[in-house]
């Protein structure tokens, strides 16, 4: 028998320049996507922050600084339900601030470090609308404390022991005799100090982290007769970029705090009206 003749091998078609040109342009976009993200990474948490918006130097989250009542109390609430996982949609309603309690503090042009608080309490220190020589004595009476002991008429909130004594030096521009201003935070004090202190001096500004001023007013050592104004130092960033509003363990105690009924009540109150302003 013959052998069988050895089929030829045929060449195959030689790639069109359309199809380089896709292989080339899928290459390039794989190769900038590589660049891009070099390591696949989990999806941006929606919690993410925009750093650009940190000024790390001074300290301050600049995007709380620019928000109206509105963004404010949808931020507090977002954050509120953020860190509340464990709360029922109820419980977590109760913690509900309306933007109606919050007073813009936006027109405040200066950054909001430390060294400004003192400007900032000046700024705001009349109710919205007073201006001239009503504005002039809500200023004065800054200095000024109510006459009863432990009875502030100003609360400022923030999230540590350190960044309280921060504020405490900031604020001693509105101290003087028979007028101190309080220390209400955890670090270096101790509950049964501030009951005595409260109880035997009178103050016109307090300044506390949230779980010890609601311990101080639960025992009934802090009173609220008095109080005009609530701030809270919610601009205020650590070296980790966190603030008053950014951990779980700060957030739900101010939450808790804000809403408390006493304070609800008189948000909306014309008479005896609480503000409540964002540092």
């Amino acid at each position: 028998m013959s052998a069988s003749p050895v089929p030829t091998p045929v060449a195959a078609p030689a790639p069109s320049a359309a199809s380089k040109a896709k292989s080339k342009k899928r290459k390039a976009q794989g190769d900038s996507q590589a660049i891009q993200n070099p390591t696949k990474k989990a999806k941006a948490s929606k919690h993410d922050q925009d750093d650009s918006l940190l000024d790390l130097e001074a300290g301050v989250n600049t995007a709380v600084t620019r928000m109206d009542p509105q963004l404010m109390a949808d931020h507090v609430a977002r954050q509120t339900k953020r860190f509340g996982t464990d709360l029922s949609p109820v419980e977590l309603s109760d913690l509900y601030i309306s933007a109606n309690a919050i007073r813009d503090t936006t027109e405040f042009t200066k950054i909001r470090t430390k060294e400004n608080l003192a400007d900032f309490l000046e700024e705001f220190a009349a109710a919205d609308g007073q201006e001239g020589k009503e504005k002039e004595k809500e200023v004065k009476r800054l200095g000024d404390a109510p006459p009863k002991n432990g009875a502030p008429h100003t609360i400022i909130v923030t999230g540590g022991g350190l960044r309280a004594a921060d504020l405490v030096r900031a604020s001693r521009k509105f101290q003087k005799k028979g007028n101190v201003v309080s220390k209400l935070f955890a670090k270096h004090f101790k509950v049964e100090e501030q009951v005595k202190f409260l109880a035997k001096c009178k103050t016109g500004i307090a300044i506390g982290t949230p779980a010890r001023l609601m311990d101080l007013l639960d025992n009934g050592a802090l009173s609220i007769e008095y109080l005009k104004r609530i701030v809270i130092d919610a601009s205020y960033i650590d070296q980790k970029k966190r603030g008053l509003l950014d951990m779980k363990d700060t957030m739900m105690p101010l939450a808790k705090w804000l809403s408390r009924t006493e304070f609800k009540e008189r948000y909306a109150d014309d008479e005896k009206h609480l503000e409540l302003l964002f540092f």
